[in-house]
């Protein structure tokens, strides 16, 4: 379990994760609604070249991100809206996905075997505010596990 204090903490744990994230790596973004999911996203972005911030995908549901803009292609994506797993294969998620990132929030929207190679992070909050973030770490992630 690893302790976020608060939402610059929050932020500042997705850009120490940007240094690990390569092309092809699912990361999946769980947790309750304002439990810290796109400030991650949005600190991750940020360290990856994103100038200005990351609007949260949750009306659009994908929002894609490609150089030079930032580093390397990354599709945000926010699952909230989806009620139905046939409707996330008209999103293309598979599409090019060894040549992204895939950062899903609200993966739990899709059936579990859905993330088998992704590295999932699953934020709660505490009651005295901070956050506190477990991980499953696949076989992947092995060597850039933990931060």
């Amino acid at each position: 379990m690893i302790a976020l204090a608060d939402a610059a903490a929050t932020e500042a744990f997705g850009r120490a994760l940007a240094e690990r994230v390569r092309p092809g790596d699912v990361v999946a973004l769980s947790g309750p609604l304002g439990a810290g999911k796109t400030s991650i996203a949005r600190g991750l972005l940020a360290a990856l070249g994103l100038e200005g911030e990351a609007p949260s995908p949750s009306y659009a549901i994908v929002q894609p991100y490609a150089p030079p803009e930032v580093a390397f292609p990354v599709l945000h994506v926010d699952l909230y809206r989806i009620d139905d797993p046939d409707e996330a294969e008209e999103l293309g998620l598979d599409d090019g996905r060894a040549d992204l990132l895939l950062l899903v929030e609200w993966p739990e929207r899709l059936p579990d075997s859905v993330w088998a190679d992704a590295l999932v992070l699953t934020l709660t909050i505490e009651t005295d505010g901070s956050r506190a973030l477990t991980a499953r770490v696949p076989a992947a992630w092995k060597d850039r596990w933990p931060l």
